[in-house]
């Protein structure tokens, strides 16, 4: 017989759902880490705010780095490298203007060389020209980089310049073997000189002109992104330092009311420290941005548009002594002279329709600047003389060009009415005394050395003010850091 033992009566044992995985038994250090994490005891409340503290900190760390370091790549670019070279190559079109000058005073003097300059300074002064613009175009090349537009434009004005160089030494040779006196040369060194000036006008100048805006086009948009950059980088900054100062106010009030202890002096320095160091990196930041503009605006733009009326300026100058030279292209010189007169000072079409207008109506638009002032013309003066303060030193050294270059071109009319009274040996005689020309050039370089002192002293203060900052605010940032860290150190010790 078989005895079947029956199992106690009673609830039956709980058997595990094999659908859930086992729980494992939390480690002690989770435990502990999982009570400090959480954000209903009092050391973790500080613990968290501590943390948020020292995040909002490095907030500030990096907003601030990043706001001096656009400032401090700005002033390289537009202080120390594209900007001084780029005014370099503004020089290659002055100098490549120079060059042709020289050449036509040397074949208008023939055998008579002691007119004027006389015949061995003016091929000194074509030489000395010549060193200019090879010196121009080399700091172009290595402005240029990888940029293949711009290193092609280089060779292109390398390779004119030296098909220009010798047409026009050929023209000057001819000219020597074929003693004339002072005037138009033969028509053999006159039909070279012809081939020598047209390349220069039509190939050399547009292409040296084109690397001048192509290489000043870096440092516009360098200035454009820098600027705006520094204009958010200080909003940037304002916004990351209220941050810091909200959290550690609110640090400041949860301790104060929790252990009713007044002031926290830990953290009372810590938010006094940042707020001197917000409103130090801001002030810095807004400071350089200004410094920036200044430089751009008033320093580098002012620079480069002056270099350029100076070349044209010369070049009208040439034109003049191409005039005396070529007597079949007299009327197409005098068209162009004027035209680069308006381009230098533009008075209202309208009544200025020929050179003889132009000469007419020029005393009263620099009478008017300087009696009222009040401008009335465009071009590269008035825009010079526009930005101009009135009463300050830029002003007057404005009206001082106005005054000389009016003198320039009174001489100019005196010399195409003694051509046109039959009188061409004495206009060449007035033209080669080249007094005036030479005062209004010499008014013009001091004005774009006051403009250049400008540039100069922006950059020079631009750089003194970032000095430092490098290891200042790391170090600043660090010493934040550690104060909120001793302000809470306490508090939390009375946990343990």
């Amino acid at each position: 017989m078989t005895v079947t033992t029956q199992p106690p009566a009673g609830p039956a044992p709980a058997v595990p759902d094999p659908a859930l995985p086992a729980r494992p038994a939390r480690p002690g250090t989770v435990r502990r880490l999982a009570r400090r994490v959480h954000l209903r005891t009092v050391p973790a409340r500080i613990r968290a705010m501590a943390l948020v503290s020292v995040v909002a900190v490095g907030a500030l760390f990096g907003a601030a780095a990043w706001a001096i370091g656009n400032a401090r790549d700005g002033l390289e670019t537009i202080g120390h490298d594209a900007g001084p070279q780029v005014v370099a190559t503004g020089d290659l079109f002055f100098a490549l203007n120079d060059m042709d000058a020289q050449v036509a005073n040397v074949l208008l003097l023939g055998r008579d060389h002691d007119l004027g300059r006389g015949r061995d300074a003016s091929l000194r002064l074509y030489e000395q020209r010549r060193t200019e613009a090879n010196q121009a175009l080399l700091q172009a090349a290595q402005l240029a980089g990888d940029d293949r537009t711009e290193q092609r434009t280089v060779r292109a004005v390398l390779d004119g310049l030296g098909q220009y160089e010798r047409l026009a030494a050929q023209a000057m040779q001819l000219d020597q073997q074929r003693a004339h006196p002072a005037g138009p040369p033969s028509e053999e060194a006159l039909a070279l000189y012809r081939q020598a000036t047209d390349l220069m006008k039509v190939k050399l100048l547009p292409q040296a002109y084109n690397l001048t805006l192509e290489s000043g086009s870096i440092v516009r948009r360098t200035y454009e992104t820098e600027h705006s950059s520094l204009a958010a980088g200080r909003l940037w900054v304002l916004g990351a330092g209220l941050a810091v100062v909200v959290v550690l106010v609110a640090v400041q009030v949860y301790l104060t009311r929790r252990f009713r202890r007044l002031l926290n002096p830990a953290l009372a320095l810590a938010t006094l420290g940042t707020v001197v160091l917000t409103a130090l990196v801001a002030g810095l930041v807004g400071a350089q941005a200004d410094r920036l503009r200044t430089a751009k605006e008033d320093g580098f733009d002012s620079v480069l548009a002056l270099s350029r009326a100076r070349a044209i300026g010369n070049s009208a100058y040439a034109d003049e002594s191409r005039y005396l030279l070529d007597p079949v292209r007299r009327d197409t010189y005098e068209q162009v002279y004027f035209d680069k007169s308006q381009s230098i000072l533009y008075l209202d079409a309208e009544r200025t329709k020929s050179l003889t207008d132009y000469h007419t109506n020029l005393d009263g638009a620099v009478n008017s600047y300087r009696s009222e002032p009040r401008v009335t013309f465009l071009g590269f003066f008035g825009d010079q003389a526009r930005a101009a303060r009135p009463g300050s030193a830029e002003a007057a050294a404005v009206a001082q060009v106005l005054d000389r270059y009016r003198a320039f071109q009174h001489k100019d009319r005196s010399v195409r009415e003694m051509v046109t009274s039959g009188q061409p040996g004495q206009a060449l005689t007035l033209h080669l005394n080249a007094q005036e020309f030479t005062r209004y050039d010499a008014a013009l370089v001091d004005l774009a050395r006051m403009h250049r002192a400008t540039f100069d002293d922006a950059i020079r203060r631009g750089d003194r003010g970032l000095r430092g900052w490098n290891a200042a605010l790391p170090a600043a940032s660090a010493v934040l850091v550690v104060l909120i860290l001793l302000g809470v150190r306490p508090r939390l010790a009375e946990y343990r």
